[in-house]
């Protein structure tokens, strides 16, 4: 892999005036009727969909053809049930939107053949984290857009390595992370933004874990019949097949593959992802990062096939000097707290209206406050309003159409996995470390930095 640590011209402009970007490139959805009307069929998006599992049959399939902008044509999957099931769904759903028998699916199981389809416009990328970077770099440089699953990658090479070439190409790329899409977390980090608190100065992250407990020895297995595991490893070590490596019982479970390091890092990076996002959303650091970290995690005894992180705690201080503590110990979700209060956000069914900003605040707690008028405060018109976006698939879609950023763009998203990861080599070197948010390398630690990337299998690499 050449010249990951590299820093483009474009994204160091974007470190240092980060302020101005967010001014000019977050827009407010566009409605789909503003951008062409009734599409007709030869205006809509196609999109073909890489990687078939839960995450794509339960949410980016359906996040996507929800929407008449947009039209899922191919599917693209290692595994031929899967590929079957998605083609079946597929054809299923737009038969029972038409009225009319539809058939006009193309399966796929090599995903180069499907972005050499010139039919498609744009992919959604839903597969394991080691395979999240390499197809979605062929993808714009094949000319498509892409929604790619957090986290934005493996490795902080491999992030840099892929905002770097969505920039150089021009290719719009969101970053499934969805949270910024729910309205609860825009009005808490408004509100934080706007000091609603005072002034920030500590922010807790709750996060589940996994079981160290559940953790077993498992005996090599037969590769089912009809999935490609070679190429399911990609750019990791060639390790034996097992079913709880891979694949859960019934297919809509949780798969092993994230309780392997092999593949992730766990749910620093799992839930991570979604949290430290609205972390640096709420202290204006999407563009930057911390320059110290600490954290402690419980791991699973040697030879155990799920090796990631259990019971963990972390420290992670950023420039501005605000302290993220993060934990399994504290309630899942985000609390900002500041020299004047405090809120927490979480996920749920908050709904706010202009005229009632905390109209299901004290119903299901998806947002609280120290103070229930800090949740009724008005944003004023000169204040600052962030991104609003109500639906992440169909503001994909738009960005598309209209060629603005999403509300997820992939530096955004790099930069939150970055947190995680760092948090990460953090548990594992157990003691103090030093980052340069800008050259994106610990300072004085060639064991940390040796973390930054990992030896990628040939053929699978990124040249």
């Amino acid at each position: 892999m050449k010249n990951l640590s590299s820093r483009r011209k474009f994204l160091k402009d974007s470190v240092k005036g980060a302020g101005a970007l967010a001014l000019t490139s977050f827009p407010a959805i566009v409605p789909a009727h503003v951008l062409s009307g009734p599409l007709a069929p030869s205006n809509r998006i196609n999109v073909g969909a890489i990687g078939n599992g839960r995450i794509s049959r339960g949410h980016d399939m359906p996040g996507v053809w929800n929407h008449d902008l947009a039209r899922i044509i191919a599917v693209c999957d290692l595994d031929s049930k899967r590929l079957d099931a998605a083609k079946r769904l597929v054809n299923e759903h737009y038969t029972k939107k038409t009225g009319k028998a539809y058939d006009g699916v193309k399966t796929y199981t090599d995903y180069q053949e499907l972005l050499a389809d010139k039919d498609i416009d744009a992919v959604i990328i839903s597969t394991p984290d080691h395979w999240h970077v390499i197809p979605a770099i062929h993808a714009v440089r094949a000319g498509k857009d892409v929604y790619m699953q957090k986290p934005a990658s493996l490795t902080i090479a491999e992030g840099r390595a892929l905002s770097d070439e969505v920039h150089r190409s021009g290719r719009i790329l969101q970053i499934g992370s969805q949270q910024r899409s729910m309205p609860q977390f825009k009005r808490a980090c408004e509100l934080v933004r706007n000091g609603r608190i005072g002034k920030l100065h500590t922010v807790y992250v709750g996060l589940p874990i996994d079981d160290p407990g559940e953790s077993t020895v498992e005996k090599e297995m037969p590769v089912p019949a009809g999935l490609d595991y070679e190429k399911w490893l990609g750019e990791t070590p060639y390790v034996p097949y097992t079913l709880k490596r891979v694949h859960p019982a019934d297919d809509f479970s949780r798969p092993g593959w994230l309780r392997c390091e092999q593949f992730g890092a766990g749910m620093i990076t799992g839930w991570g992802a979604h949290h430290f996002d609205i972390v640096n959303w709420g202290m204006d650091t999407e563009y930057t990062g911390p320059v110290e970290i600490t954290a402690s995690a419980e791991f699973p005894p040697a030879g155990h096939l799920w090796d990631v992180h259990g019971p963990f705690k972390s420290e992670t201080i950023f420039g501005n000097g605000v302290k993220v503590l993060a934990s399994n110990e504290y309630p899942n979700g985000v609390k900002f707290v500041g020299s004047d209060g405090w809120i927490f956000v979480t996920r749920g069914n908050y709904t706010a209206t202009a005229s009632d900003p905390g109209s299901k605040v004290k119903k299901d707690k998806a947002l609280d406050a120290s103070d229930p008028r800090i949740l009724d405060s008005v944003i004023g018109p000169d204040e600052i309003h962030l991104y609003e976006s109500n639906d992440h698939h169909g503001n994909w879609l738009e960005s598309i159409a209209s060629r603005r950023q999403p509300i997820t763009p992939i530096e955004v998203g790099h930069r939150a996995c970055t947190v995680c990861l760092l948090n990460h080599a953090a548990m594992k070197l157990q003691r103090k470390l030093y980052w340069d948010p800008v050259k994106e390398r610990f300072k004085n630690d060639d064991e940390a930095n040796a973390m930054l990337t990992r030896p990628q299998r040939w053929p699978y690499t990124l040249d």
